[in-house]
């Protein structure tokens, strides 16, 4: 029989906490917030943790939450469907140019990116292209039933935003594998929209929790129980943010590949292998003879076979993976490296000159503005893997040579 490969924290009145963090450090707030998360009274068998876990708003970053009964909105969080998109070209090292900066403006010309604080936001399209009106034709009719029963919901970025790519840890990257082969990866999620429903259900979570007198160790824990008022039209926007994000991925990826086109001269496909996958999310299924909610919040599926993408920091390595479909992590891994420091901290404790040299390799911004994403930020993801072997197996190692930060 194999060594069992997590650790357990049975804590009275709580459901079982198996952690994958061998190696990893866990922080004293992640762990008391997980055992906030397993004292809730519909958690199914236990809580999965992934070896990138970290404190985050409600539910803590890298968990697996199986839930009957009910759903925690913050557990899902608000930027619902984020996830990841990766793509093999045909291409290979030596075709890229030799200066990186003209395909880096490219790309950042190609995918509207960051946020400003004025009265336009450079981050969403003015005049949104074919490929964002095709992806909203599939999204609108389903929106429109939302709106009319959530109005708040109306007036959101929503069809602006479709194929961009947001701000905080969302990136595009040029990519070469352990063949030298040129891959192009993105992350991103629903966007504004999506952080606008994530918004609005936590609040009436919560609203319905101080309606019916119930008390949380924290209230973003509050929970929308099946049959309750608004448990069947979360499902519903949810699901919807969800399909947005996969499109918004898609979008943005079509998008990469022409700019890239404008800059590399030798001609290239890049549908040669392309993942697409969510790592903050729920669904339904089937674990241990029950239909049941899985939240994956910073974690991504990893069934038997299924590829998933394990993105490391700005500097760092990241991986194309295969589940190996454990049944303790209900089919679960990491969702990429985890933050060992907050922005605060990370904007504090990394200079400039600190993340120009952890990120001298990658051709990419070296500002004040992007050190709390610096690698220094995060756990190595070399220990991460390691936690976690038991978990997926590698397919592809990557290492970025461009990286734009929104």
């Amino acid at each position: 029989m194999s060594q069992q490969s997590y650790d357990v924290i049975n804590e009275p009145g709580a459901a079982p906490i198996k952690l994958w963090t061998r190696g990893v450090p866990l922080e004293d707030e992640a762990r008391k917030q997980l055992v906030n998360i397993a004292k809730l009274p519909f958690i199914y068998k236990w809580l999965s943790v992934m070896p990138d876990v970290h404190l985050g708003k409600g539910a803590t970053v890298g968990s697996v939450v199986p839930t009957i009964g009910a759903i925690v909105p913050a557990a899902v969080g608000v930027d619902i469907g984020c996830g990841m998109i990766a793509a093999r070209t045909t291409l290979v090292a030596s075709d890229l140019p030799d200066n990186l900066a003209p395909l880096r403006s490219a790309i950042e010309q190609a995918v509207p990116h960051g946020r400003t604080a004025g009265p336009r936001d450079k981050g969403a399209w003015e005049n949104p292209p074919a490929l964002a009106i095709e992806g909203w034709a599939q999204l609108e009719r389903d929106f429109e039933r939302i709106k009319a029963s959530h109005p708040k919901l109306a007036k959101t970025n929503n069809l602006v935003h479709l194929g961009t790519l947001g701000t905080g840890n969302h990136f595009v990257e040029v990519c070469l594998d352990e063949e030298e082969r040129v891959w192009f990866m993105l992350h991103s999620g629903s966007r504004g929209v999506g952080n606008a429903i994530g918004m609005h259900f936590i609040e009436l979570a919560k609203q319905d929790m101080r309606r019916w007198m119930i008390n949380l160790p924290d209230q973003d824990l509050a929970y929308l129980p099946e049959g309750s008022e608004h448990y069947e039209d979360y499902v519903f926007a949810v699901d919807w943010a969800q399909r947005y994000a996969r499109i918004n991925r898609e979008i943005m990826m079509k998008h990469v590949v022409e700019g890239a086109r404008k800059v590399i001269t030798k001609p290239f496909e890049a549908q040669a292998e392309a993942v697409n996958c969510h790592h903050n999310y729920v669904q339904r299924e089937h674990h241990f003879g029950k239909d049941v909610f899985i939240t994956r919040k910073g974690a991504v599926s990893a069934r038997k076979g299924e590829l998933g993408i394990i993105p490391g920091s700005m500097g760092a390595k990241s991986f194309i993976v295969r589940g190996l479909g454990n049944p303790d992590s209900f089919n679960s891994c990491s969702h990429g490296a985890g933050r060992v420091m907050s922005r605060t901290q990370a904007k504090k404790l990394i200079s400039v000159e600190d993340h120009a040299k952890a990120t001298a390799h990658v051709e990419c911004r070296k500002d004040a503005d992007v050190v709390d994403e610096s690698p220094a930020a995060y756990k190595p993801i070399e220990a991460v893997m390691a936690a976690q072997s038991d978990l997926v197996e590698i397919v592809h190692t990557l290492r970025q040579v461009v990286c734009v930060k929104g």
